[in-house]
Parts: C-alpha cells; structure tokens; sequence
C-alpha cells in the first residue's frame, strides 16, 4: 500500500470521528471523568484540522538500517500520523446469560452470534483480522453483505486497508470514503487505542450505532500482539 493511500485513510478516520463528535454520536457511550479540577467528556485526540499534506510531512515511525537491509521490499510508510494514537481510556461491557438476564430483570440489547481467534502470520502480525473475519462469519452463518456496521481496528490504517481488499472490498479500499460501512465514525487513528480497553470500546461503539440507524448485525475484529486476532459478530435486540 502507497504512503498516500495510508495518509489518505487516516485522514478520513479523523474527518469521521469529527463530524460523529460534532453529531452527538458519542455522547450516550462515554462517562464524563473528573481529573482533578478538569472534567473530561469527549475524545481528545480528533484532529478535524489535519491535512493531507500534514500527514504527508511526517517522517516513518519504524525505519532503521538494518531491518531496511533484512526487509529490502518495505518502503516503511507506516508513521505517527497513519497509527493508532496511544491514549488513557477504559471501558465496560456487561455480559450475562440468558437466564441470568431475565432473572434480574434486565433488557437485553444485543445478542453474541458468533466469535472466533485465530494465529496468522507472527511477523507480518497484522494480517490475521483477515482469516478471523472469513471464520466468524462462517460460524454464523453469515455474509458479508448482512453486516450493517464492521469496526475494524485501526492499529494502523493499513489493517483495514488490507481486510478491506482482502474481503472484496478493494473498490472501497482504493475510494475509501465509499465504504460506508467500514469504521463509518472514525476509529483509532482518531479516537485513540488503550490497550486492553479497546476491544470493549469497539463493541459498545458499534451497538450504539446499531442502535441508532436502526442495522441488526454487527462485526468487530482487532489484530493483537503475536499474529492473533480475534472477530465477533453481534445481533441488536
């Protein structure tokens, strides 16, 4: 994948998360925190003023002599502006069974359908998200054409550059502000990945959202440390 297409691709991550914050997107799923005299009620790190040029200005985070002499083939455009941003953050979601549910007399608002983790590549280490997708979907049963809202995690843009090619959707990769679907209000790149709070602040972005335009089936996947990733699709109530 091209610099430009990378840059290209965090800049709409910024953009969407922009305009969802500005939209009131986010609001029913944070809880404002106080530190100490400063109450903190929205993301942070959303850039809407960044610039494609901006982005293009950045020198490549991961470059050094003798891993450019190992791997002659990369052309190390992966750099700050294109990755995840390392941010503060946690998050909750609450499980139950069926039974434990009624039980309390709670109201369901989605259902698991499926799940799946898999070990791809340990020194490519991002492409797994690909074959985790391809079998949670297959569990359930499922295309990919049924999925109303997919949060692919942005690690770096080129993880959902390269699920998106990978599962047909290379027209979008290559236009990406079609790809309606995918991470429609932004993700990482903007909104920030905290390590171990991230996979539940994907689910509960992505229930929201069903909730609200109203879709039934959602996907989540994420790559993680080693080569792993795991995939989950969900059912709004």
């Amino acid at each position: 994948m091209s610099r430009e297409a990378l840059d290209r691709y965090a800049l709409r991550s910024h953009r969407r998360a922009a305009e969802a914050q500005a939209n009131g997107a986010f609001e029913r799923e944070i809880i404002p925190v106080t530190v100490g005299e400063r109450r903190v009620s929205a993301d942070e790190t959303i850039r809407p003023e960044t610039t494609l040029e901006a982005l293009a200005g950045l020198a490549p985070a991961f470059a050094h002599p003798r891993e450019a002499a190992r791997f002659p083939e990369i052309r190390w455009s992966i750099t700050a502006g294109n990755s995840s941003q390392i941010t503060d953050g946690a998050s909750l979601v609450l499980l139950a069974s069926e039974s434990r549910a009624r039980a309390l007399g709670l109201c369901p608002r989605a259902r698991f359908v499926a799940f799946d983790v898999v070990g791809d590549d340990p020194l490519l280490m991002l492409t797994a998200p690909i074959p985790a997708t391809r079998r949670v979907l297959a569990k359930a049963g499922l295309k990919l054409e049924d999925i109303d809202h997919i949060e692919v995690n942005e690690a770096f843009a080129s993880v959902p550059l390269a699920w998106a090619k990978a599962l047909g959707l290379e027209e979008d990769a290559a236009r990406i502000e079609g790809a309606a679907r995918l991470n429609p209000l932004g993700g990482a790149i903007a909104l920030g990945h905290p390590l171990g709070g991230t996979g539940a602040r994907l689910i509960t972005t992505l229930l929201h959202a069903l909730e609200r335009n109203g879709g039934r089936y959602g996907l989540v996947t994420m790559c993680e440390a080693g080569g792993m990733a795991n995939a989950t699709v969900i059912e709004r109530l």
